[in-house]
């Protein structure tokens, strides 16, 4: 009986994966649960290419494009209808041109400290996906980025689910909110205000259990051409509002005003505030309210 009528695989087979290097890898270099790092990708699928899109994105791209990778641990689906598009502020995003593109969010995260092996990975898979015809091309990246961690703020303390279980708790909405400091000599202060006093005041009664902060990092030179450099490297901070209610029943008591209230710190400019909905994995559920 040979060793392919057994099930096992030949030797040949074997080394042409390298798989004799995946042992060597594992007993090396960090392993937390932290989330030290994450990619956060707003998406704009072509009008009359909603559920082809989302089709592809959700049975192959969000799986081999994803969370098979090296040092993703947890990914997540958001889902922006034109409802909820259109209580996007400000009006005039840098982000976002019209405020309302990007329907789709995704966000994922990511093994602290494994940020430059990750990225060795992902260049290489999306570069064969895209020889292999298993790239989307009718959609346009509208924000995305890598970004490293620098901080979590929680409404109850120790209490309830941390940063790292934030993609797999069922939280009911997201907001994502993009802020640009006043300079790049200006966004530790930024940073240090909303971690210690913005922040908290914000979360203290709200329906957001935590806030995830983040600040974006350049794409490689060999990324995919049709996703743009990231901007504002040097002055951004990205944050992700986990909500424990629909985004709509909160919206003008909690999130409305964020704007000016960033804007009277002195400090930055809010770029974006969008919610989201969680899509339900497996359907087309929100497809046709997007327009």
């Amino acid at each position: 009986m040979t060793a392919e009528s057994e099930g096992t695989p030949d030797t040949a087979a074997v080394a042409d994966t390298g798989i004799a290097t995946y042992a060597e890898l594992a007993a090396v270099g960090p392993y937390g649960v932290r989330p030290g790092h994450a990619l956060i990708t707003m998406v704009e699928p072509h009008p009359e290419h909603e559920h082809a899109y989302n089709r592809w994105y959700e049975d192959d791209h969000y799986i081999a494009g994803a969370m098979a990778m090296p040092w993703i641990y947890a990914g997540r689906r958001w889902v922006a209808t034109r409802e909820l598009q259109l209580l996007r502020r400000p009006e005039k995003s840098a982000v976002a041109q019209p405020v309302t593109a990007g329907c789709y969010l995704s966000t994922y995260w990511l093994t602290e400290g494994r940020y430059d092996e990750h990225m060795k990975w992902t260049v290489g898979i999306n570069q064969r996906l895209n020889r292999d015809g298993r790239v989307y091309q009718d959609r346009t990246h509208v924000f995305t980025a890598f970004q490293d961690h620098v901080a979590t703020v929680y409404r109850d303390g120790a209490a309830g689910p941390r940063d790292f279980h934030a993609l797999d708790h069922p939280y009911a909405g997201l907001v994502l909110e993009v802020i640009d400091a006043n300079g790049p000599e200006r966004r530790a202060e930024l940073l240090e205000w909303l971690r210690v006093r913005h922040l908290p005041r914000r979360l203290a009664g709200s329906p957001a259990a935590m806030v995830t902060v983040f600040r974006p990092t350049p794409l490689p030179g060999d990324r995919m051409s049709y996703v743009k450099q990231v901007e504002g490297v040097d002055t951004r901070l990205t944050l992700l509002w986990f909500l424990q209610q629909d985004p709509r029943e909160a919206w003008a008591a909690h999130f409305a005003g964020l704007p000016e209230e960033v804007a009277e710190s002195g400090l930055g400019r809010v770029e974006l505030v969008a919610p989201f909905l969680p899509t339900v994995p497996g359907t087309d559920r929100y497809v046709s309210e997007l327009r």
